[in-house]
């Protein structure tokens, strides 16, 4: 049954139990009563409604940022491969570079790094820009304090481990030294 039927069965129940007693008096009351009844009701909707709609909201932006976050711990797991293989070809000498014979080799693990830097990219994976730069404790971590006449105090000097953003949350902190007075 719905409402509308309930209060209308109960509309001629009261009816017709007050009809023998003072039958306007107590129709009026009955009316009155309905009236506050049904006004109820209709604000109990309205405010499920607006539940369900809030309820709505929040479920989608779950699913919307479950989407672009998804890949967080992956992308943590990686971030140590990027580095690992930045450190490999930032210790290759000149002299190899310039080898025929390893030539090949550089230029494969230049552009797997390329490759990497571009995969990162697409998936909202940025490094984070930290030399030259204050530091932003949101987005770099201090290990140590470099005295430096060239630099203002708590200026970056050093980047120890590039940082990284995935879309507009931190991936992982910059870890840098930081300028003090000599």
């Amino acid at each position: 049954m719905t409402n509308e039927q309930n209060l209308h069965d109960e509309a001629e129940e009261i009816r017709a139990e007050t009809a023998a007693d003072a039958p306007e008096l107590k129709e009026h009351d009955a009316i009155a009563r309905l009236q506050e009844e049904l006004a109820e009701a209709k604000q109990q909707t309205l405010y499920a409604q607006a539940e369900t709609q809030n309820v709505r909201r929040r479920l989608e932006k779950d699913a919307q940022d479950a989407r672009a976050y998804a890949a967080t711990a992956f992308a943590r797991d990686i971030l140590s491969v990027k580095d690992n293989l930045d450190r490999a070809l930032a210790a290759i000498p000149a002299e190899m570079r310039e080898d025929e014979k390893m030539k090949g080799l550089v230029t494969g693990l230049e552009a797997t790094g390329r490759e990497l830097d571009t995969v990162f990219q697409r998936h909202g994976i940025t490094r984070i820009d930290a030399m030259g730069q204050p530091l932003d404790p949101n987005k770099h971590q201090a290990m140590i304090e470099i005295e430096s006449p060239d630099a203002e105090p708590g200026m970056i000097v050093q980047e120890m481990q590039a940082g990284y953003m995935i879309k507009d949350r931190l991936l992982r902190p910059a870890l840098v030294g930081v300028a003090k007075k000599g």
